[in-house]
């Protein structure tokens, strides 16, 4: 837990033209009035603080007269494409309330809130510097994951939804003491899972405000679900504890309950499930998928040493010699995705023989 995973900033990579092809045919790669570079020429901003008057690294940005029309006109053009269809026909009952610039982490992205004027309902979304990386992770977060994902590239400009739920950290913080047993052992179930997920798909870096806690209030109890929000780090780095969010120091107190709250035995009947649910997923969008892995399979988004690192530790944990023969993060994520998948064949034919 006291181990330093990640010392370094990771660069952005650009996005190639086979990838922007790919997203074209998805309809991820849309035409959008404004970038992200437009956003920076704010002439001051304000801290914003939290409920608690703490810092959140957030700032809020402000512009020039003669350049806050315009940009408001583009951004609200931008919501629409990424809700609706594009059309003028509601942009004058939007109002952009507020454009806030986050001075943490790598991806500085904006975050603008779009207010509907007619009975005062709100929603944000991001604006970001396309990296090649982040948006394999959206894609493949789309594809493998059991939610689905909204977001637009243009040139070298990503536009992202926004992912309701409540923080990692402030869900620790704040509500995990407040559940009760049935509760707390429902959220070390998904905990595991998600865990398992995040390591097969070599998503890394999911400390607890990189994730969120999404309750759902059934007839007589409450279900969680834990999902990712920041996919900055897929298919980076060298070292395989990057990518399993056990490791982290900051959810030492997720990892307590599972220890607490799950058996071994359940442990790995809940991973089993976790693998068996992404081979689906996997078969199911096998087109898609295949696409978008000859994507991958040609890019880069990472480099040697992380490479050479990350093949030989998944050789020892899996020892399948087809690590080893990897020579990008492409490959590697592949021979991860087959492992899953193969396996969960080979089990599935052993039962219907």
């Amino acid at each position: 837990m006291r181990e330093k995973l990640m010392s370094k900033k990771k660069p952005s990579f650009p996005v190639s033209d086979r990838f922007h092809k790919y997203l074209a045919k998805y309809n991820r790669n849309t035409k959008i009035p404004v970038f992200y570079d437009d956003l920076l020429r704010f002439s001051g901003s304000i801290v914003v603080y939290d409920q608690h008057d703490e810092d959140t690294f957030w700032v809020r940005c402000y512009y020039p007269d003669y350049e806050r029309d315009d940009i408001d006109n583009s951004l609200k053009q931008v919501y629409t494409i990424l809700h609706s269809d594009g059309s003028d026909d509601s942009l004058e009952f939007l109002n952009v309330d507020a454009i806030d610039y986050c001075t943490f982490g790598n991806s500085k992205p904006f975050r603008i809130k779009v207010r509907n004027i007619l009975n005062d309902s709100f929603t944000y979304f991001y604006v970001k510097k396309a990296d090649a990386s982040r948006i394999y992770g959206l894609e493949f977060e789309h594809i493998l994951s059991p939610h689905r994902i909204n977001f637009l590239v243009y040139r070298d400009t990503l536009i992202e939804e926004h992912i309701a739920g409540i923080p990692g950290d402030v869900f620790i913080e704040d509500e995990l003491p407040l559940c009760d047993d049935r509760a707390k052992t429902q959220i070390a179930k998904q905990f595991v899972k998600f865990n398992e997920r995040c390591t097969i798909r070599l998503l890394g870096d999911m400390r607890s405000y990189n994730y969120v806690i999404i309750p759902t209030h059934d007839f007589d109890h409450v279900e969680y679900q834990i999902r990712a929000i920041d996919f900055d780090q897929q298919c980076f780095e060298g070292n395989l504890k990057v990518y399993r969010p056990q490791f982290f120091k900051e959810n030492f107190k997720m990892v307590q309950l599972v220890s607490e709250k799950l058996q071994e035995s359940s442990i790995e009947q809940y991973r089993r499930e976790e693998r068996s649910l992404l081979a689906k997923r996997i078969i199911n969008a096998q087109s898609r998928y295949k696409e978008l892995m000859r994507c991958i399979l040609n890019d880069q988004i990472s480099n040697e040493p992380n490479v050479k690192q990350l093949r030989k530790e998944l050789y020892e944990f899996s020892n399948d010699m087809k690590f080893k023969r990897a020579r990008s993060m492409g490959q590697i994520l592949r021979t991860a995705l087959d492992f899953v998948k193969r396996n969960y064949e080979d089990v599935n034919m052993k039962r219907l023989i």
